[in-house]
């Protein structure tokens, strides 16, 4: 059973195939300034460990680094997505938006400021408030991996401008 584990791994390793968020990118700099309002969010951290991950060192000084990104904005909101006839809520769109552009010691752009946005709908039943709540904070979860993967995308394909 052990070998045929072994196995299965190495022919997956073999065909490039890798677990989503496990993806190694080489990325253009071995040094970056994550600038933020608050370095302690859930998407900063993990930001920082899937980009030391990826062997570049986080610094705590943009002074020490070659490439600053800085993380403008940082916002999740809820919004009623349809009610019952009753007027009761029956679905949810969360959104989670992140804003934020990348340069150098010398301010010139790596990265233009951008902004995206990602989304999920949840169906939603009073009568499971803890099950929904738990789904709602799995949702926002997935949304912020899911946008610390398109940042390290961007920074990949980030260039010192000509």
């Amino acid at each position: 059973m052990r070998l045929l584990v072994i196995l299965t791994a190495v022919l997956l390793t073999a065909c490039g195939f890798h677990l989503r968020g496990q993806s190694a990118y080489a990325l253009p700099f071995q040094t970056l300034y994550i600038k933020s309002a608050n370095d302690y969010t859930p998407f900063v951290t993990e930001l920082t460990h899937v980009i030391e991950a990826n062997n570049v060192q986080v610094t705590d000084t943009p002074e020490q680094a070659q490439l600053t990104l800085d993380i403008v904005s940082e916002t999740a909101d809820k919004q009623i997505l349809s009610l019952s006839s009753g007027g009761r809520v029956r679905e949810y769109r969360l959104q989670y938006r992140i804003s934020l552009r990348a340069f150098d010691m010398q301010q010139q752009e790596w990265l233009a400021p951008e902004e995206f946005t990602l989304r999920r709908d949840y169906s939603y039943d009073d009568t499971q408030v803890l099950a929904k709540e738990r789904e709602e904070e799995l949702l926002y979860q997935d949304m912020r991996s899911d946008a610390v993967q398109q940042v390290l995308r961007r920074l990949n394909h980030a260039r010192m401008p000509q």
